[in-house]
């Protein structure tokens, strides 16, 4: 029997990268939709439930992607209620890579080192990715600022993960690189989550900050979010700071992506969202060292 993925997905058009992803990943037929919300799901996801038996319903999953990641939560979410009993079948959420790539950071930068107390900020943090970094930091116990462009926009937003998930993440102002480099200051883990082209930080400023100890940048589009740190920096020491760059976690978050994927077909019963795929990310890079 075919291992079906129904890719549900809040953009207009489905992205192509979820897509390849999981047929690398064991889907054999991957079913893209797009434009799908709370409203408009329920057809397809009866579709999906109501039709194999219960032995076999482990061969068909869905997976939820998008560029806006609380537009896939509440997908997300609309799709669990709808499921009873045995009518179910295992579902992932990975809302614009968000899941998935800080999961594969957050992991590199927490493994063997406890980072309970430690000093965190996550630039350009307002997007899917920042937001998830923060949280994850914060579940890890580091002391979380989140920094945007708008200070009411980043407030709001640190409101959210703050109410959502019993978290003190703080909130800064840091709309250009004057700024950034003040608001690292007395940060031991500094991670660059800033849109795509934009310089996020000078390798004068990072290198020259007082007891710095962890940098990450999740860029993975030229030119780098932090200047002086390589694409395939993975655990790298550079001015004393170990360095990880977008290609060096990068290889964990596809791994990571791909067994996800792989998962699903395990049972009719899974649900990856990011605490889950973050305890993945830790287990499959534990194995790899």
């Amino acid at each position: 029997m075919k291992k079906l993925l129904y890719q549900l997905d809040t953009d207009l058009l489905p992205s192509v990268f979820d897509n390849v992803v999981a047929h690398d990943g064991g889907a054999d037929q991957v079913i893209p939709y797009g434009g799908i919300t709370p409203d408009n799901m329920g057809p397809l996801v009866e579709g999906v439930i109501f039709t194999r038996a219960p032995k076999d319903k482990k061969n068909t999953a869905i997976f939820v992607g998008g560029s806006n990641l609380v537009e896939g939560e509440s997908l997300f979410s609309a799709i669990q209620n709808k499921f009873f009993g045995k009518f179910r079948v295992s579902l992932m959420l990975d809302s614009n890579g968000a899941n998935t790539t800080a999961a594969a950071c957050v992991a590199w930068l927490t493994q063997g080192r406890p980072i309970e107390g430690k000093q965190a900020i996550v630039l350009g943090g307002t997007g899917p990715v920042g937001q998830r970094v923060a949280v994850m930091l914060g579940r890890a116990g580091a002391e979380v600022t989140l920094t945007g462009r708008q200070l009411e926009r980043t407030r709001q937003v640190c409101a959210q993960l703050n109410q959502r998930y019993g978290l003190t993440v703080a909130a800064a102002a840091a709309p250009d690189l004057e700024s950034r480099g003040q608001s690292i200051q007395g940060k031991e883990i500094v991670v660059s989550t800033g849109a795509s082209g934009v310089t996020m930080l000078e390798e004068t400023q990072w290198a020259q900050a007082t007891g710095l100890e962890l940098i990450a940048d999740a860029n993975a589009s030229p030119p780098v979010g932090i200047g002086g740190i390589d694409m395939t920096d993975r655990a790298t020491l550079r001015h004393g700071v170990l360095c990880f760059g977008p290609l060096g976690f990068g290889a964990l978050k596809l791994a990571l992506h791909r067994e996800c994927i792989g998962r699903l077909f395990d049972s009719n019963d899974l649900v990856l969202d990011a605490e889950a795929i973050f305890e993945r990310a830790r287990i499959l890079l534990a194995a790899s060292l």
